[in-house]
């Protein structure tokens, strides 16, 4: 397929996404898999949504990590028939197993998607891996459901599928793609571990693994590796490429693009409260005592019955749910004893160490990074991602750092979202010459001026 009408095709289905071409409701959906699995048989129901029964874990998990449990076809709703198959690909759920952050055994679901355009690059087909950005926690929130819904909604949820439109984009690349819905998102047995570092890089990686198992695809060992994530993904990808080479040497990274990336909780969860998005500050704390259960006491003593309560209900939200029932929400309101959740971690020593402990920076990353942040992103604050590339560098890092240089709207959420747009082409084209293996400089050494 020629470079211009895959722009084209890319321009339609972006189109489509933007003006909400397809608004489905969710329903039952019964999901027949290739495995002969023991899986939980109970029907899971998340705000009105049937949870399809392939998103139930099986009670045994493999030994192996990114080993495949099982797949079907996926259905993508945005698609059209061409001469060479359907467009933009063929996809196909998954479910594959990971390792937490406490070392245990964990199913993790996603997605691939195998493109019909030809990758005009040199060498074998590349493979990306996208770690979304916040969806919500709830598992009809889950990224490979956006897939087949990008739009849907009933009368308690709704959920919007946005990290389809970077998906197609690299598919008219002739890129490969495969999709994780990180711990706990779609995977029915537990809660998602939002933000945390560990779980998200495993995910990320495995999701790699797990894509090279994927029968009947043109992906090899000899795929050149890359990650795209922004946000909620830009962290995880960010956390991928620091833990690769001692959880996955055998995924060699190509490049790794970092968008907006919370790297310091600390300083995002005192920015999130009180802002549009107020709900993650709730799906932070949940994930927190997912992940550690010993931290369960001090939310018991710090958090009044509305704090309890409002975390039980963001559980199963969406970022639209979310935004709607707790947009400029203030934690004071959640607590005891009226003070900030930022106020309590600070002054109790085993969530300030947990807070620390998911910091990303403090390792040097494998292969070419791509750091990206807008100047007035006060979400995911930009003094922090900033922060990121320069201990990246200092550690000698190979790190290509662009602030995004737009003005403050006086929304939160919108200066925040707005880079991820306007940077989303620059960001893909870093990717794709990475993959094709056109080399890169670093600009460490423009630091000192770079806002």
């Amino acid at each position: 397929m020629p470079a211009r009408q895959r722009r084209l095709l890319a321009a339609a289905f972006t189109a489509a996404a933007c003006l909400g071409a397809q608004c489905l409701a969710l329903t039952t959906a019964n999901a027949a898999t290739e495995s002969t699995d023991s899986t939980a048989s109970a029907e899971v129901v998340s705000r009105g949504v049937t949870i399809p029964e392939f998103y139930n874990p099986p009670t045994t998990l493999p030994t192996t990590d990114g080993t495949l449990i099982r797949t079907e076809p996926l259905p993508l709703a945005l698609s059209l028939p061409g001469l060479d198959g359907t467009l933009p690909g063929t996809a196909t759920r998954l479910m594959y197993k990971s390792t937490d952050s406490n070392g245990q055994p964990v199913a993790v679901t996603g997605a691939y998607i195998e493109p019909s355009a030809d990758w005009s690059g040199s060498g074998p087909r590349p493979l990306v891996a996208v770690a979304p950005g916040t969806l919500g926690q709830g598992d009809q929130c889950s990224a490979s459901m956006g897939l087949e819904h990008p739009i849907s909604l009933n009368s308690q949820t709704v959920s919007v599928g946005y990290e389809d439109l970077a998906i197609y984009r690299l598919l008219a690349e002739g890129v490969a793609v495969v999709v994780t819905d990180y711990v706990g998102l779609g995977a029915t047995d537990r809660l998602h571990t939002y933000v945390n570092r560990i779980d998200e890089a495993h995910a990320v990686l495995d999701a790699v693994r797990a894509a090279r198992s994927v029968g009947g695809t043109s992906v090899t060992a000899a795929s050149p590796v890359g990650l795209y994530g922004y946000s909620q993904g830009g962290g995880a990808t960010a956390a991928a490429a620091e833990l690769q080479s001692s959880y996955a040497p055998d995924v060699t990274l190509a490049g790794t693009y970092a968008g907006a990336p919370p790297a310091d909780l600390t300083s995002v969860t005192k920015a999130i409260d009180g802002s549009e998005l107020a709900g993650a500050l709730g799906w932070s704390l949940n994930g927190f005592l997912q992940s550690d259960p010993d931290l369960k006491p001090l939310a018991e003593a710090h958090l009044n019955d509305a704090g309890k309560a409002a975390l039980t209900d963001l559980s199963t939200m969406c970022v639209a749910d979310a935004l709607l029932g707790y947009g400029y929400a203030k934690s004071t309101s959640w607590t005891t004893d009226g003070q900030s959740i930022s106020a309590i971690i600070a002054a109790t020593p085993a969530l300030k160490d947990f807070l620390d402990s998911q910091r990303i920076g403090t390792l040097k990353p494998s292969g070419p990074v791509r750091v990206v942040t807008g100047v007035s992103d006060n979400l995911v604050p930009h003094a922090q991602a900033r922060q990121l590339a320069l201990d990246w560098c200092a550690k000698g890092a190979d790190v290509t750092y662009k602030a995004v240089v737009l003005p403050s709207v006086g929304s939160a959420l919108l200066n925040h979202f707005a880079p991820l747009l306007t940077d989303q082409t620059d960001a893909i084209n870093w990717l794709t010459d990475r993959l094709a293996g056109r080399p890169t400089v670093s600009n460490c050494w423009t630091m000192p001026v770079q806002p």
